[in-house]
């Protein structure tokens, strides 16, 4: 199944294992890489621009096929030296990187080194612009994902096409992808590939607790919440006990300051580390719904090509 991502990326499959604070370290993106789809490495993950080099060298020592590195620049409550991160990408050699959040430094610093630009984002008006800064390609998030779907409440069944059509670079869909169907379902909208990140959360190489991936197998597309909306800074999460108090106060009228301590990264690593599922909040999009068991990362990727294929040909 060639598209423009496979030619892009040099993968075999039009599949992403987009960037997952915690969850993308290197036993999962080697995992992807070596079934033929495209694994990143979440460089946030790691403490340190120096972790991450050595993330990336133990991730290069358990594969030889392409893998990237994901660069979030979005509001964190500590701040974050992005530019040295940057430079350990560029210094480890990485040749594909998928950026979050405003790309202008991204793109001036990674594009004289040769490095491929997937850059992702929830709305049109943010892919064109991405587009004329010289990003490569762009992965669209519907209102279906987990973390960041943005303001507008926009789903994949819309926005994928509306992005089609106006782009000329190629487009990942993301927000709502778990299997065969959806794939099938997003190259007919005009995307050249599926970005999931729940789905791979569920998997056997995923370096999370079995009790995550077991509450994502029991959910439903209904079990999330949508937190800091009146901060206009939306991310959909789990529903947990924690995610329902914030809502609470944010009912209230409460302020970001007095969810912080609720809401803190660290406390999500530990639900992920853990298995305590109400420890803090983590992210998980309305595709678990679709999400029915926790098979290998090459199961997964050869099910959902197969699929595809079949409905592919079915309709022809």
């Amino acid at each position: 199944m060639k598209t423009a991502l496979t030619e892009l990326a040099g993968v075999e499959h039009p599949i992403i294992q987009g960037g997952m604070q915690w969850v993308g370290r290197a036993e999962l993106v080697a995992a992807v890489a070596n079934a033929g789809a495209l694994g990143f490495l979440t460089a946030l993950t790691q403490s340190s621009p120096k972790q991450l080099v050595n993330e990336i060298a133990r991730c290069r020592s358990m594969t030889d096929r392409p893998f990237g590195v994901n660069i979030t620049n979005l509001p964190t409550i500590n701040a974050t030296p992005l530019a040295e991160y940057r430079r350990a990408v560029i210094d480890a050699g990485v040749k594909i990187v998928e950026t979050v959040g405003q790309p202008e430094e991204a793109v001036a610093e990674f594009k004289p080194h040769g490095i491929t630009i997937i850059h992702k984002c929830v709305a049109v008006r943010h892919a064109l612009k991405a587009e004329k800064l010289g990003v490569d390609a762009v992965s669209i998030d519907g209102f279906e994902c987990a973390g960041r779907p943005g303001e507008d409440d926009v789903s994949s069944l819309i926005l994928i096409p509306a992005a089609a059509d106006k782009l000329s670079i190629p487009i990942i869909a993301s927000g709502g992808f778990a299997d065969g169907r959806g794939l099938a379902a997003a190259l007919a909208l005009g995307a050249q590939g599926i970005n999931m990140g729940t789905r791979f959360l569920a998997t056997k190489e995923a370096p999370v607790h079995d009790n995550v991936k077991r509450r994502i197998v029991a959910n439903d597309e209904l079990k999330t919440d949508l937190v800091y909306r009146p901060f206009r800074n939306t991310a959909r999460v789990a529903r947990n006990h924690i995610s329902q108090q914030v809502l609470e106060i944010e009912r209230a009228g409460g302020s970001f300051d007095d969810i912080k301590h609720l809401v803190a990264g660290a406390r999500g690593r530990i639900v992920y580390e853990s298995g305590d599922l109400d420890a803090g909040i983590w992210s998980a999009g309305q595709a678990q719904g679709l999400i029915q068991d926790v098979p290998t990362v090459k199961e997964l990727v050869e099910r959902i090509v197969t699929d595809a294929e079949a409905i592919i040909r079915r309709l022809q």
